[in-house]
This record gives structure tokens, sequence and C-alpha cells, in this order.
């Protein structure tokens, strides 16, 4: 071995110092690889561990498809939460349709939009209370800055902390919402027409409502969540019909309130609900189609204003310009 090493040594030229170092280094990787892939290999008990704790969640989720009557406000936030019934069913349908379906959710809006609209104002009237104080705070541009607001300004800084901290969360509400409708408006139709693929296929209208959520869980969850709601709700005890109309109601889909409609009519009256899914799977492809006619015949209109603010002056610059010219040209001579 000695004399195989020697030869190699003197075959390449290289110093017996790098030859140790290239099998340290060679060691190193062994040991390294050896380590990941021991550590790699996953226990029984690991794995049986990853399975319950898949289950639990799994189980979790389903809970929470389920929403408990709102507990009327406490002391505290009867200040700040509408007092009339309808006013609170309004919002609590609001952060329905925005995706805050749990029980607590208007709780905690309101507590976001107190925290931001008094809580934050009054941490600035504390910075500027302090930074006009002298000997509190350290030197720094900031509380020198504050200290020298005026009270016009400090009014001025207060009252849009407070409107914006107040009013900001209900705008963010607002759109997260109208984006929320739009999802699941646009991802309806293809769900609609895997429910009428799976009624004709044999499933009951339950077991294809449940099997397209499955389904749409990672393509839409939106929609996903509201169709696996349902389903809970019927399997909780609610009747169909009800669930069905919640379901339209927390969403605040036009669409989705006529399929509720279509469903709760072929139930009532025995009719086909797979010929009453691909009639209505047919009307909604027409009416899309004809949301679409409409937006690119509004193009011209919307494009009009921008083609004449743009183009007209450099047409009118363009015709009048060599007239400007020569006339600028004849007045000097």
């Amino acid at each position: 071995m000695e004399q195989i090493v020697t030869g190699f040594l003197t075959r390449t030229g290289l110093p017996p110092s790098a030859l140790a170092a290239a099998a340290a280094a060679a060691a190193v990787l062994l040991l390294y690889f050896g380590a990941a892939a021991a550590l790699a290999r996953k226990s029984p008990a690991a794995a049986r561990l990853s399975v319950l704790g898949e289950a639990r969640r799994r189980q979790s989720g389903d809970l929470a498809l389920l929403k408990a009557p709102a507990a009327r406000p406490g002391r505290l936030l009867k200040a700040f939460v509408p007092a009339s019934l309808t006013e609170r069913s309004e919002l609590e349908n609001k952060l329905s349709q925005a995706g805050f379906s749990q029980a607590g959710a208007l709780r905690t809006f309101t507590l976001i939009r107190v925290f931001l609209g008094l809580a934050v104002p009054g941490l600035l009237l504390l910075v500027i209370a302090a930074a006009k104080t002298p000997g509190l705070l350290p030197p720094n541009p900031l509380t020198a800055q504050v200290a020298g607001w005026t009270n016009l300004q400090v009014f001025q800084a207060l009252s849009g902390l407070v409107g914006s901290g107040y009013f900001g969360p209900v705008y963010v509400l607002n759109a997260r919402a109208a984006a929320r409708r739009r999802r699941i408006e646009d991802a309806f139709p293809n769900a609609l027409d895997l429910m009428r693929i799976s009624v004709d296929s044999g499933l009951g209208f339950d077991a294809a409502m449940t099997r397209v959520g499955n389904e749409l869980a990672q393509a839409s969850p939106d929609l996903a969540f509201e169709l696996l709601s349902v389903q809970r709700q019927i399997q909780a005890g609610r009747a169909r019909g009800d669930a069905l109309l919640d379901m339209a109601g927390r969403t605040g889909v036009e669409t989705v309130r006529s399929f509720a409609n279509v469903a709760l009519q072929s139930m009532q009256f025995g009719t086909s609900m797979a010929s009453a899914l691909a009639t209505y799977s047919e009307d909604l492809r027409s009416q899309r189609e004809m949301r679409a006619q409409e937006m690119a015949s509004k193009l011209p209109v919307k494009m009009s204003a921008v083609l004449a603010s743009l183009m007209l002056p450099a047409l009118i610059m363009i015709t009048i310009g060599p007239v400007v010219i020569r006339y600028i040209r004849f007045i000097a001579s």
C-alpha cells in the first residue's frame, strides 16, 4: 500500500500533505452524508405523531366551519359596536364576506378599530406632551420637531390618526370582501360544472357538494370553505334551505343566491337536479360572456378620453405649429 501511494505521489507530483487533506475531506463528507441519511429516516413513532397531528388539524378546521351564534356585546364594547341589531348584523355579514367568519370576529374587528382610532392617537399625544416637557426625553430630531408643533398641527395630526385609524379598517374590510366575492364569482361556474358531473355520475346533492368542496380546496379555498360550511351545518342538524340561504348571504354573491334558489326549487318540486344544474350552468356561462362583451364594448369609450387627452395636443401642435412659426418669422422680419 505504501508503495502504491508513493508511486502515485511520484507520478502526479503532489505533496503528501495534499493527499492527507483530500483523505480527511473525503472522510468528513462520508460522515456528513451518513449522519444525514440516518436523521432523514423517520421513526415509526414520529410518523404516527405526524399523522395524528394532521388529523387534529383537519378536525379543528372542520370545527371552524361551524359558527356559534354571536353573543351580545359587553359593557365596554357597547360604546363602539352598533347598538342596532340590523347594523350589527350587516357588519357581521361584511366580516363573513371578507372571510372572517369566526365567532369573535366582530369583537376582534371592534378592538382593532378602537386601538387604531384611540390608542395610537393617545400615544402620539403622550409623546407630544413628553417632548414639550423639558428634561423628560433625551434630545433627538424627532422630539425636537414634535415639540415645535403648534396647537393647530397637533389637532390636525390627531384628527388624521383618529379618522384613518377608525375608518381605515372599514375600507380595508370592504376591499377584502369585494376581492373575495370576485374570487368566488369567478370560480363558481367551474364548481357548478363539477357538481353537475358528480350528480350525473350518481352522487347525491350533499355528497356532490362535499366532493366539489374537497376538490376545490387548493384551487379556490374561499368557495370550498363555503360549500363545506353548508355540509357541516346540514350534518349538525340545520335545514338544507336555511344553510344554502345562509351561504348566499355570507358570500354576498348574487350567483350563489340564484344557485341556492334553483337548488331549493328543484328539491321542492321534485325536478331533476342534474338538469337544473345543467340549465343554470349554461345560463351562468352566457351571463359571463355577456359581461365580457359589455366590458369590451365599454373599452372604446374609456380609451377615447385618453386618446383625446394625449393625441389632441400633438395634433394641434402639428397643425398650428408651422403657421405660428411662420407668423413669428414674419413679425420678426
